[in-house]
């Protein structure tokens, strides 16, 4: 007794006999020719039933084999067939009826582009129309429809018939007179390239094709046929009628049989967007793929006859495919390479998902390309929906690679770049790359502080004269701008940057920040990052900033106000150094505790009533002991032919290492 009854007389019966074969359903399918039958595979749970059967011998046979279901995948001309399935379903005892599902094809979507179709109802009035006309015609309806044209001695010598290479099709077209010339034996689907070679070699002015459905490839003919200057003959759907996708039909097999089928996935890199740059590989996956989910603009440039769901969120994508098991086949579609600033990389982090990966062409490597550059000595960024401090990158590096996100990021990056003194680099961007519209140009940065452009794009940019960093602490004394305004010294600044231990990352505050000598180097470690400066006085401010220009430091953010006020509305510090508090220390402290338990805090002491304060509200504040440490600085000073060491304040440096108190 078969379970499953399947009457497949179409690609996505095959299909679907397969898949319900594969999960251990005892499947029928019911083929009516051998080219169905060659189609499928009979196996431990899959049955061939070939042969024609009407109305009645379809009742008898379900009244042997008691299905749970039945599933109509016959092709959409074949409206007899559904019809005998149909009556046969009706005519058997209520209590043995079982669930019938209609499987449709979805209508191809495609574009005209030139040239109008003729649209016909039936294959005679298709015979009837083109008696009319001159010119060879393409017939791909195949054989069956065959005698409709044939029988017209006018057109017999014109038509080229496309059958399947089958004794029965070519016996049919030598039985109503079209030679061998004309006869094309051939199995699809057909891509549009191949209609157009077909068209071309046979010099064909018109082509008769059924409005078949995606999975027909009638969209392929179409097009190919407008491609062409050839007109297109087209022989309407019968009648309308509902039923469900292939997608939805598997759908209700898992339902009723309680399969729990994992699908294949693959994440998909297309690269830069056009589809010329395709590999074969990843052509090869998305032709297979019955499902297309990612971002709209990198679907629909890769979409043809799959289901689609535009979503580019990986907890959403992760939760749709684990949700939607009736797709067999998914794939996942990134722009560029997967393994460049891609989405898959927190897609493939979603415990439990398994999937494919397969690359593309990266934006970087296409665009350096083009611009003849070498990407090996290049720093790698992306401002595309994260933060990336493209200034400091750019004041300490030769060149400087990286993808932006909206249509102001050259104009803003460009006028912060001739804020900090970097208005000579150059910058070449890269707009719509692949495109049609695809823009690539080279211009300094001073010049482009107005420019308008476009959303995709890419940026190189070229420093002649980088400022290279030390690879520890310590920028000297001497190259800061100091003024009449305190500064934390050379030797003192390197101790305090080594005990706040600071990430590339990190969230850095620095209080009472003077010249702005410790915020400028948090900013050049924390490259990542983000250092806010927080100053009362005017011309410390003024430092600050001048400092901030020489040494490029981009993810520096000048706070004027005293602290902690002006502490309430900045983001959570990872890190904090206080260095000037006016009389107000605990409560400082205590503000930076407030916003994150967790914050690394180190503070600077001349006097014992400071470090008494420092000590006392870090005790309450906190459970792990802070660090101490007293530094002594002498200085060698030349006294007529002989040196004498000159004794700097001793300093008290105060470690909150952020242990929370529970």
């Amino acid at each position: 007794m078969y379970e499953l009854i399947i009457f497949a007389g179409t690609t996505e019966g095959y299909e679907l006999s397969r898949f319900a074969s594969e999960q251990g359903i005892h499947t029928c399918a019911c083929v009516a020719t051998e080219y169905g039958r060659k189609s499928l595979t009979e196996n431990e749970f899959l049955h061939l039933s070939d042969g024609r059967m009407d109305a009645a011998a379809m009742r008898e046979f379900l009244l042997e084999e008691r299905p749970l279901m039945v599933v109509d995948a016959t092709h959409p001309y074949a409206d007899k067939v559904t019809a005998n399935i149909r009556v046969a379903i009706d005519r058997l005892p209520e209590e043995q009826r079982p669930k019938y599902l209609r499987v449709l094809r979805r209508k191809a979507e495609y574009t005209e582009t030139t040239g109008n179709a003729v649209y016909v109802e039936d294959a005679d009035s298709a015979a009837l129309f083109l008696k009319d006309t001159t010119g060879n015609i393409l017939l791909t309806t195949g054989s069956k429809e065959l005698p409709s044209f044939a029988v017209h001695e006018e057109l017999r010598g014109r038509i080229i018939a496309r059958v399947l290479p089958l004794p029965e099709p070519l016996q049919i077209c030598i039985e109503a007179g079209i030679e061998a010339k004309h006869i094309v034996a051939m199995q699809g689907p057909f891509s549009q390239e191949m209609n157009e070679a077909t068209l071309r070699q046979f010099d064909c002015r018109y082509m008769v094709t059924k409005e078949s459905g995606a999975a027909g490839g009638f969209a392929e003919k179409l097009e190919a046929a407008y491609a062409c200057g050839v007109t297109p003959v087209v022989i309407g759907r019968p009648f309308e009628e509902e039923g469900l996708s292939e997608a939805k039909c598997r759908r209700e097999i898992i339902d009723r049989f309680g399969l729990h089928p994992e699908p294949e996935v693959s994440i998909i890199g297309i690269g830069p967007g056009s589809t010329d740059l395709l590999t074969e590989e990843a052509r090869r996956e998305l032709s297979r793929s019955d499902l297309l989910i990612g971002a709209k603009r990198i679907v629909e440039s890769v979409r043809e006859r799959q289901d689609v769901v535009f979503e580019y969120d990986a907890e959403r994508i992760f939760n749709y495919i684990k949700e939607h098991n009736e797709y067999r086949r998914i794939a996942v579609v990134m722009s560029g390479d997967t393994g460049f600033y891609s989405g898959a990389k927190k897609l493939m982090g979603m415990p439990g998902m398994n999937a494919r990966v397969l690359c593309g062409i990266s934006s970087l490597t296409y665009f350096m390309a083009k611009i003849l550059e070498s990407w090996d000595d290049a720093l790698l960024l992306s401002s595309h929906g994260r933060d990336a401090d493209l200034v400091s990158a750019s004041a300490h590096n030769h060149k400087v690679f990286s993808i932006l996100g909206k249509s102001d990021d050259v104009s803003t990056l460009a006028s912060r770049l001739t804020k900090y003194g970097l208005g000579d680099v150059s910058m070449t961007v890269g707009e719509n790359l692949s495109y049609r519209n695809e823009k690539i140009f080279t211009e300094k940065a001073c010049r482009l502080t107005d420019y308008a452009g476009e959303a995709l794009s890419v940026v190189l940019i070229v420093n002649d004269k980088p400022s290279v960093l030390p690879a520890v602490h310590g920028i000297s004394d001497a190259s800061i701008t100091r003024g009449d305004v305190p500064m934390t010294k050379e030797e003192v600044r390197t101790i305090s940057l080594a005990k706040l231990a600071l990430m590339k990352d990190s969230v850095c505050y620095d209080v009472g920040a003077g010249t702005g000598s410790v915020a400028v180097e948090m900013a050049l470690r924390a490259e990542n990052g983000r250092v806010y400066a927080i100053e009362k006085k005017a011309e410390a401010l003024e430092l600050i900033e001048k400092n901030a220009k020489t040494f490029g430091c981009g993810n520096l953010r000048v706070i004027p106000g005293e602290a902690p006020d002006v502490l309430l509305d900045l983001p959570a510090p990872t890190h904090a150094f206080v260095g000037g508090s006016a009389g107000k220390l605990t409560k400082i402290l205590e503000t930076l505790v407030q916003k994150n338990p967790a914050v690394r805090i180190v503070i600077n002491c001349i006097t014992l009533e400071t470090l008494n304060e420092a000590l006392a509200a870090l005790h309450t504040l906190c459970e792990d002991e802070p660090e101490i440490v007293q530094v002594n600085v002498a200085r060698a000073r030349k006294v007529g032919h002989s040196h004498m060491m000159m004794g700097e304040n001793p300093i008290y440096i105060i470690t909150r290492k952020g242990e929370v108190r529970p």
